[in-house]
């Protein structure tokens, strides 16, 4: 796609603070974050929404769910558990799929939101 800004973020047309590469994913810091921690996971081959997703994309769906708990773990996100077995720390995902959805990119990608609460617009 010569429109689509992830692809060009992919193919280094424009710059991005990266956090993870290889030769299938890309995780990178979002420009406007609405978390103390916020990097979008995405394909660098183009997928328009995660409606258009195929059985033959389940393995890339996979791994980028597989490599937001690495991501966190980086960005002091893990989940990590008190004497007394109680948690703290953690983050969120989400993929916005269509208008109603929410996606504005329509490339797509995983949020991965972390940090301390309150986060904008999230209770």
């Amino acid at each position: 796609m010569t429109n689509c800004i992830f692809c060009k973020i992919a193919a280094k047309q424009i710059p991005s603070d990266v956090v993870y590469e290889d030769d299938e994913l890309l995780a990178f810091k979002d420009i406007n974050p609405a978390a103390p921690v916020h990097l979008l996971v995405i394909p660098k081959q183009h997928v328009a929404t995660l409606s258009e997703c195929k059985d033959g994309d389940a393995a890339m769906l996979g791994r980028m769910m597989a490599l937001v708990p690495k991501l966190a773990a980086e960005h002091g996100c893990a989940v990590s558990y008190d004497g007394d077995g109680q948690p703290s720390g953690g983050y969120k995902t989400m993929i916005n799929s269509g208008p109603d959805g929410g996606q504005e990119v329509y490339h797509l990608h995983l949020h991965m939101y972390g940090g301390p609460r309150p986060w904008k617009g999230q209770r």
